[in-house]
């Protein structure tokens, strides 16, 4: 699951792109995996949570689907909602395998090498396409270190102590 903003109760699942046709669907993106499971998490919220919608899949579409969201009737309706994005409550969302973790769970998390050294703090997960990056705020660098997100750079992710454990690349916090 792909995530941007996010809050203690709501996880980010999805962005709605636009309209789609004349009837009040429209364009959106799914952060989910499986894509199609954003239909399981409904209703979705704004990011606010003012407004909530009960979602139907209607089609796949490229980069998406065409939905169609409870209260939105026409295409006017449907162009005011583009850039939204939708959030689900996290108690409809699965429960992850051990080694799997919400985006939201690793933020704020404090970041130490392996010889208990502090290293910094969590600040955004980032996917490029190549992997997720852990953006790592250190206040003794200038700018933040993109610390890889693997088993090797990344051996222990201790929610409850709220800390990782990393063996960064060589020369990555200097």
């Amino acid at each position: 699951m792909k995530e941007h903003a996010m809050s203690d109760t709501r996880i980010i699942v999805g962005a709605i792109a636009g309209s789609f046709g004349v009837h009040g669907e429209v364009r959106l993106k799914s952060f989910c995996v499986p894509p199609e499971a954003i239909a399981d998490y409904s209703p979705l919220y704004t990011e606010d949570g003012s407004r909530s919608f009960d979602i139907v899949l209607e089609r796949s579409i490229k980069n998406g689907f065409a939905v169609h969201l409870s209260g939105v009737n026409n295409k006017e309706d449907a162009d005011a909602l583009k850039g939204v994005t939708l959030f689900a409550d996290r108690d409809q969302l699965p429960s992850l395998p051990d080694d799997e973790f919400y985006y939201t769970d690793l933020v704020g998390l404090e970041v130490y090498d392996t010889g208990g050294t502090k290293l910094g703090i969590v600040r955004v997960v980032v996917d490029h396409g190549a992997g997720d990056l852990l953006e790592v705020y250190a206040p003794t660098m200038k700018a933040p270190a993109l610390l890889p997100f693997t088993k090797a750079a990344v051996p222990t992710v201790d929610l409850a102590a709220k800390r990782i454990i990393a063996d960064p690349p060589e020369g990555l916090f200097e």
